[in-house]
């Protein structure tokens, strides 16, 4: 975010800081009193073109108005200033009835707009209001996006859960840094999603992100993908190959499954992180490189070290920033979210629309343990949007080892598998009723709106019922 950007979200909605370059100090003075009396707008007078520039160097402004001629820097040379340094910031241009060539001019180069002189007051102030709506219109979209982004992701990284949310948290933190990340999670859960979201919210966005699945390797392979080699350096070495860390320089290499990592590549590939330096295969000469390293597994790390499996200084080298994505079942209030997600990716992939899920679908989908967490989710989705039929995903759509078994003894589908509890038979309606919402409740991590869909309820229904029984969210 640009200097000024990032002052004007701190700044109250309605105050817009207007600077006001001018060598005639009485003219700079009269326009900053006539827009001080709107109420709203706090204005800087710079009484010469090389403050007018220091002032841009070292504050932050809204809307900058400037003279277009000046005797020291003139009013093109404070235009090319603001755009370098405040680029979200508007300039209007005054100018002489003599200089409306240059004015035009400067419009071609960003300028919002300009005005003759005499100052029309009204003019002024209008063409003032028209900039700060713009400017207002900009801060309330980031200050929108930014909400958006808290509750919903985080390029991509879906989920309103406090686990999600916790995730995001981490990664805002972790990104712009170059320090290694150790992503750990079951598969399916989205750790090369996060691993991206890293390197497109780092420094290093602009240079490449390189993925590698170790386990897809064998370990003569491997070390030539990850480090290179020269030509005629073993058998079927036919010209020299460029590894992936030397592709990678300068962006995120991204180790998938290092956990499998031979542990004869686990040596070269800790004197890598030590000293940044790479050797092809069949090569004397290293490389200098400069890569961030982020690494995921499905593994215990830890217990691989304690058994000698997993070298222990690889591994505090790896896990200097340790990020743990947690499984599908653990925030099963994010679904509704996913759902939509893949259904709009899906339906625009395959060139298909669909009016969207049944309630029945939907409760299916919420009950289901999904040992393959996001992944399988995705894939879900897209087998019914591909195998449907009549325009809205539904039971008939799901594979049927996805059919939770009824509870009712009527053979047909239910959403809820209560074994292991109590019978519910001869026991009052109210215990039924409230055994099924706070199940509800916790299939959908206490989010209202969806376990009253499950339900087949109105919010408020559900409102009622959760004060009545006095149940816990």
């Amino acid at each position: 975010m640009s200097k000024s950007a990032e002052k004007s979200l701190d700044l109250p909605a309605a105050q817009i800081r207007v600077l006001i370059v001018d060598d005639d100090e009485a003219h700079a003075d009269a326009v900053a009193e006539s827009l001080e009396r709107m109420g709203h707008y706090e204005c800087v007078v710079a009484n010469s073109g090389a403050k007018g520039s220091s002032l841009i160097e070292s504050d932050s402004f809204d809307i900058i108005i400037t003279d277009l001629r000046m005797g020291d820097v003139d009013g093109l040379t404070i235009l090319r200033k603001a755009k370098e340094e405040l680029p979200d910031a508007e300039v209007i241009l005054l100018t002489g009835h003599g200089s409306i060539n240059s004015a035009v001019t400067a419009m071609q180069h960003g300028a919002y707009t300009y005005l003759t002189k005499p100052l029309d007051i009204s003019e002024l102030r209008a063409a003032v209001e028209k900039a700060s709506a713009r400017l207002r219109l900009i801060r309330h979209n980031a200050e929108l996006n930014s909400r958006l982004d808290e509750k919903f992701g985080f390029e991509g990284v879906i989920g309103n859960s406090p686990q999600m949310l916790r995730l995001v948290s981490q990664l805002k933190q972790c990104s712009p840094t170059d320090s290694t990340v150790l992503i750990q999670g079951e598969n399916g859960t989205g750790k090369e999603l996060v691993a991206r979201a890293i390197h497109q919210n780092s420094r290093r966005k602009s240079k490449p992100f390189v993925p590698l699945n170790i386990s897809a390797l064998s370990e003569s392979i491997l070390e030539s993908e990850l480090f290179g080699h020269e030509k005629g350096s073993f058998t079927g070495a036919e010209r020299r190959r460029i590894g992936q860390f030397e592709y990678a320089n300068g962006g995120t290499l991204f180790l998938d499954e290092v956990g499998e990592m031979p542990m004869n590549t686990q040596i070269k590939l800790l004197r890598v992180l030590e000293d940044g330096q790479i050797t092809r295969v069949g090569a004397n000469e290293p490389l200098q490189v400069n890569v961030r390293l982020v690494s995921a597994t499905n593994a215990d790390l830890k217990d691989m070290v304690a058994k000698g499996s997993f070298r222990k200084d690889l591994y505090y080298r790896l896990n200097v920033v340790n990020i743990v994505v947690p499984p599908l079942r653990d925030h099963r209030g994010d679904i509704p979210l996913l759902l939509e997600h893949f259904i709009k990716e899906q339906s625009a992939r395959h060139g298909k629309q669909v009016e969207g899920f049944s309630k029945s679908a939907r409760q299916a989908l919420m009950a289901y343990d999904w040992p393959g967490n996001i992944r399988q989710l995705r894939n879900t989705v897209e087998r019914m949007l591909v195998v449907d039929l009549d325009g809205l995903l539904d039971v008939d759509d799901l594979p049927d080892d996805m059919l939770p078994p009824r509870t009712d003894g009527a053979g047909g589908f239910g959403v809820f598998d209560v074994s292991g509890q109590d019978s519910l038979a001869g026991k009052p309606l109210t215990d039924v009723e409230k055994f099924y919402i706070q199940r509800a409740l916790e299939l959908t991590e206490g989010n209202r709106e969806e376990a009253a869909k499950i339900l087949g309820i109105g919010e408020r229904t559900l409102y009622r019922k959760i004060k009545e029984y006095e149940l816990k969210l």
